[in-house]
């Protein structure tokens, strides 16, 4: 199986690391894992003043140190990964991702809070949810 992993570094994503790692029936095996790490774009304004280059690095230093401990992590189990970074809007790069890595699966970590119709969900989990073609499993 080819899963998704939306990994933002916080405890969440160690919890839905975890969580695929002890059930080797999702991750391990002949599956693929996809760690997906998605940046928050910089206002225009800052990019001008700082150029496209010196954001790019932001964004790749940035990356690096979310993904980074997963890579070590996962090499140490055995698991099958491949990691990717993107920059723009989480919850809208985590479907296109899925989708575009052709994914059965996503997992991610919630935060579980936000406002009254988002009572159980995160914004960010709320809209993969909603916005998926592919099964989306939440771990909190």
């Amino acid at each position: 199986m080819k899963i998704l992993l939306a990994a933002d570094g916080s405890s969440y994503t160690k919890k839905a690391l975890a969580f695929l790692v002890t059930h080797e029936e999702l991750a391990g095996g002949d599956g693929h894992l996809v760690v997906l790490n998605v940046q928050t774009p910089v206002p225009p304004r800052v990019k001008g003043m700082l150029g496209s280059t010196a954001i790019a690095e932001y964004h790749k230093d940035e990356s690096e140190k979310v993904l980074k401990p997963i890579d070590r992590f996962l090499a140490r189990h055995g698991i099958q990964y491949t990691l990717k970074m993107t920059v723009g809007n989480a919850g809208q790069e985590i479907v296109r991702a899925a989708k575009r890595e052709k994914c059965q699966l996503v997992v991610m970590g919630t935060h579980g809070h936000g406002l009254l119709g988002r009572a159980l969900l995160g914004s960010v989990a709320q809209t993969v949810v909603t916005d998926s073609e592919v099964p989306v499993l939440l771990v909190k």
